[in-house]
C-alpha cells in the first residue's frame, strides 16, 4: 500500500508542478528580451560560483565520475553555454526581412518537461534550466532516484535567484518524489508543451511514445579511428584525455579504438606509455561478464568508477598508474560487450588493414549501437576525412579533439551543450546539439505581395505564348495525315 500511495502522491505533485510552472511562465512570456537576459545571466553567475559545490554533492551522491571533472561540467553548463546563448534573440521579434516583408516572432513553446540523468546530474540541471528560460520557458525537472539530493539542491540555487529578480519560482522547479508513475504523468499531461529527455533508451522512447512534441537523444558508442597519418602521441593523448574525463561518464566519449595495422604496434606502445593497461583473455572474459546486465543494458555497476575499482570488481588487479582498461576485439554486435557503449574508463581496440576497412568496421559498430550520434578521426589526410563525412551514419564527425568534450562543444565550435540530437537515424526529431533555438516556435508575419490579378494574368500571358506552338503542331499532324491517306 505505501508503494501506491507513493505513485499516486508522485502523480499529484507532477500536476501541482505543471499548475504552477503554467502560471509562471505567463510571467516569462510577458517579459522583454533584456529581461529574460537579465535572469540568465543572473543564473550562470550564481550557477558559476557554486560549481564546485554541486560538483561534490553529485560525485557523493551518485558515486560516480570524479569530483574536479564535474566542476568543469559545472562551469561548461553555466558559463560556456551562457557565453553562446546570452546575445542570441528568443523573444519577441527575432528576425525582419524587409525585402520579402516577412517578420518572424519568438513564440514560447510553455511548460517544458525536463528528464536528468544520474551521470551528469547538476550540469543538465544548469544547462536544461538556461536555455529554457532564455527562451521563455517554464521547465519542470523529472530527477535519476540516484541523483535526487544534487539536482534538487542546483534547482534551489537557480530558484533563489529567480525570487531575487522577482520572477516566480515556479519557472524552475523539481519532482521531489521522482517515480515511474509520476514521471509519465510528467510527459503526458495536456500541459506540457514539450519534453526534452537526456537519459537511458528507455526513458527516451517513452518520451517520444507519450504524445507530447520531444527532443530525445540516444545512446552514443564512437568509434575514434587513429589513421596512418595521424600524430599517434597527440591522438592517444585525446582518447586518453577524453575517455577518462568524469570517468567516462560523457555519451559522446570515445567506445572503441581502430587502428590500422600500420600503425597498431606503436599505438599501443603510446598506449600503455600514457597509462592504459590492455587486459589478456582471461581478464577481458571476466571483466565481460560486469559490463552489461542480463537483459542487455549497461551495468550501473561500471558506470563512473575509477579502472581499480573496475578491476577489484572484476576479480583482477591492475598496476595504479594505470587510467584506462582495453581489451582486444574483433567482433562487433549484442554479444560483444566491449562493442557497446560503456560509460566508464572502458575502450575496445579493434585492428585493420587500411582506411576503408576502418570506415566499414566504423560504420557496423555504429549500426549495431550510436547511430547518429558522434565518432571522431585522428588524421592529416583530408581525402579520407571527407570520405568519412560523407559515409558515416553519425550527427558529429569529429577531427583531432578528444570526443567527450569535443562533442559537447567544449574543444570544438559546435553548439556547447549536454542534449546531443542523433537525427532520424538515430530515433531523435534533431541531429543538432540542442539550444534555445529548438525551444521556442517561429509566428511568421507575412505581408501580401501579390494580386490573383496578377497571377491570373501571368497564366494567362503564358498560355497564349504557347498557343502558336500548339497551333503548329496542329498543322503538322494535319499534314503529316495527308500524306499518309495519299500513299495508302
Amino acid at each position: 500500500m505505501g508503494l501506491i500511495d507513493k505513485d499516486l502522491q508522485s502523480i499529484q505533485e507532477v500536476r501541482n508542478l505543471i499548475h504552477e510552472a503554467k502560471k509562471a511562465q505567463k510571467t516569462l512570456a510577458g517579459l522583454s528580451q533584456q529581461q529574460i537576459d537579465r535572469i540568465c545571466q543572473a543564473i550562470s553567475e550564481e550557477t558559476y560560483n557554486q560549481r564546485e559545490k554541486l560538483a561534490k554533492m553529485a560525485n557523493q551522491e551518485t558515486g560516480f565520475g570524479i569530483w574536479q571533472d564535474k566542476v568543469i561540467k559545472n562551469s561548461f553548463a553555466s558559463k560556456t553555454v551562457y557565453e553562446y546563448i546570452k546575445d542570441l534573440r528568443t523573444v519577441g521579434v527575432i528576425k525582419e526581412d524587409v525585402e520579402n516583408r516577412i517578420t518572424e516572432i519568438a513564440v514560447p513553446v510553455g511548460v517544458i518537461a525536463g528528464l536528468i540523468p544520474s551521470t551528469n546530474p547538476t550540469s543538465t540541471v544548469i544547462y536544461k534550466a538556461l536555455i529554457a528560460l532564455k527562451a521563455a520557458n517554464s521547465i519542470i525537472f523529472s530527477p535519476h532516484p540516484n541523483a535526487l539530493g544534487c539536482i534538487t539542491e542546483t534547482v534551489k540555487i537557480i530558484q533563489t535567484v529567480l525570487e531575487k529578480e522577482g520572477i516566480p519560482k515556479a519557472c524552475v522547479s523539481v519532482m521531489t518524489m521522482p517515480t515511474m508513475e509520476g514521471t509519465h504523468e510528467l510527459m503526458v499531461n495536456k500541459d506540457t508543451n514539450l519534453i526534452l529527455a537526456t537519459g537511458g533508451n528507455a526513458m527516451v522512447k517513452a518520451a517520444y511514445s507519450s504524445g507530447t512534441p520531444a527532443i530525445g537523444v540516444g545512446p552514443g558508442n564512437g568509434p575514434a579511428y587513429i589513421e596512418r597519418s595521424a600524430d599517434i602521441k597527440l591522438a592517444v593523448k585525446r582518447i586518453m584525455d577524453s575517455k577518462t574525463f568524469d570517468n567516462g561518464t560523457i555519451c559522446a566519449s570515445e567506445q572503441s579504438i581502430i587502428v590500422e595495422t600500420a600503425n597498431e604496434k606503436e599505438v599501443r606502445a603510446e598506449l600503455v606509455h600514457q597509462g592504459a593497461y590492455f587486459l589478456s583473455e582471461e581478464e577481458a572474459a571476466k571483466l565481460a561478464k560486469f559490463i552489461l546486465r542480463s537483459n542487455g543494458t549497461m551495468n550501473p555497476q561500471i558506470v563512473g568508477k575509477s579502472v581499480q575499482h573496475i578491476a577489484d570488481l572484476s576479480g583482477f588487479t591492475i598496476p595504479k598508474s594505470c587510467r584506462l582498461i582495453v581489451a582486444n576485439e574483433k567482433h562487433v554486435g549484442p554479444k560483444y560487450p566491449y562493442s557497446r557503449e560503456k560509460l566508464a574508463p572502458i575502450i575496445a581496440f579493434y585492428t585493420v588493414e587500411n582506411w576503408q576497412a576502418a570506415c566499414d568496421l566504423s560504420k557496423e559498430i555504429l549500426k549495431e549501437e550510436g547511430a547518429g550520434h558522434t565518432m571522431v578521426i585522428h588524421t592529416e589526410n583530408r581525402k579520407v576525412i571527407q570520405a568519412f563525412g560523407l559515409e558515416k551514419p553519425v550527427s558529429r564527425l569529429l577531427v583531432n579533439t578528444p570526443a567527450a568534450l569535443g562533442g559537447i562543444g567544449g574543444t570544438t565550435n559546435l553548439v556547447p551543450a549536454l542534449t546531443l540530437g542523433c537525427g532520424s537515424i538515430g530515433g531523435s526529431s534533431t541531429s543538432d546539439n540542442i539550444g534555445p533555438q529548438h525551444l521556442f516556435n517561429l509566428r511568421r508575419v507575412a505581408y501580401g505581395t501579390t494580386e490573383l490579378e496578377e497571377i491570373r494574368s501571368n497564366e494567362t500571358s503564358t498560355n497564349e505564348e504557347a498557343s502558336p506552338i500548339t497551333a503548329n503542331e496542329e498543322l503538322i499532324n494535319t499534314l503529316v495525315s495527308q500524306i499518309l491517306a495519299r500513299l495508302q
